[in-house]
């Protein structure tokens, strides 16, 4: 059983910073590609970032570019995700997500294997 645990998640002011962590835990597990989705009330759920195992593929999508950051510690299945200048829109519930198996493409939910049980964002102005 894998399971993923996401801490960093809290409120803050806009134009503040979070850093989101997530560890996997359970039995023997290197996953390909590590990422973070969110969802907002009412909405779907939406890539935020994501990066392979070697750190050398990394998919942003435009909600994310410059001002977030993903980084995935060498050696350990743990993922950040730096989030700076934020905005009253990034308040969402944040989801790790980990994908065990090589793929082309690691953007896409449907692409990830394990999920965490999510850690609230909330931007206020």
């Amino acid at each position: 059983q894998v399971q993923l645990t996401e801490s960093g998640g809290g409120a803050v002011q806009v134009g503040g910073s979070l850093r989101l962590s997530c560890a996997a835990s359970g039995r023997t597990f290197s996953p390909y590609a590590m990422g973070w989705f969110r969802q907002a009330p009412g909405q779907e759920r939406e890539l935020v970032a994501s990066i392979n195992r070697k750190s050398d593929i990394i998919y942003y999508p435009e909600i994310a570019k410059g001002r977030f950051t993903i980084s995935r510690e060498p050696g350990a299945n743990t993922v950040h995700l730096q989030m700076n200048a934020l905005k009253t829109a990034d308040t969402a519930v944040y989801y790790c997500a980990a994908r065990e198996a090589f793929g082309d493409t690691f953007r896409d939910e449907d692409e990830f294997d394990y999920w965490g049980q999510g850690t609230q964002v909330t931007v206020s102005s």
